[in-house]
């Protein structure tokens, strides 16, 4: 099973607040284990005009502004930005299944606030991952369901619309999901 470029949508039994109504977005998936960035959680301690003072990055006047999110409870100090695939940073960029790009070099921070870098980007602190198996143990334990994401979901600006839309995108109902899981 390869997910990569697939989402993960946490059930409402998830038993770890942190992804607590979460879409993630997995990067990368080999028998060694899996990389996502959650998509669908602002940080709430800082923004990106703050994280370019920080970093002493330069804004032109032309600077964009990206969201920031928390992407995972592992290396929280580690920025990800996840685009579109119309910017690539010499051996900086992985190539993501399904359209996207993940970059984590100053290079993408630099363009972006010059004005530059991608059509579409967030940029993720942190991200979820597992060792070998685990995720295949926490989807048979009825954790995560997994979809292939609308290219509209990953860079909507409604972050608190995501997992709602990430699992009407299912035909499923949000309000119809148990917390408990059963089998026949």
């Amino acid at each position: 099973m390869d997910l990569t470029g697939s989402i993960l949508i946490s059930m409402p039994g998830m038993g770890d607040p942190r992804f607590e109504r979460s879409v993630i977005l997995i990067c990368a998936h080999t028998p060694e284990g899996a990389m996502g960035l959650v998509v669908n959680k602002p940080s709430h301690d800082i923004d990106f005009a703050g994280l370019l003072d920080h970093l002493e990055i330069p804004r032109a006047p032309k600077g964009r502004d990206i969201r920031v999110h928390f992407g995972g409870p592992v290396e929280r100090g580690r920025g990800f930005v996840l685009h579109s695939r119309d910017y690539e940073a010499k051996g900086g960029t992985m190539e993501v299944a399904g359209g996207y790009g993940m970059t984590a070099t100053l290079d993408i921070l630099q363009a972006l606030a010059q004005g530059d870098g991608p059509r579409e980007a967030l940029l993720a602190l942190g991200y979820a991952g597992w060792g070998p198996g685990q995720l295949e143990s926490e989807i048979a334990r009825n954790d995560w369901l997994t979809a292939t994401p609308a290219p509209e979901l990953i860079f909507n600006a409604d972050d608190g619309g995501k997992w709602s839309a990430a699992l009407r995108g299912m035909g499923i109902d949000p309000i119809s999901l148990s917390s408990s899981a059963g089998r026949a």
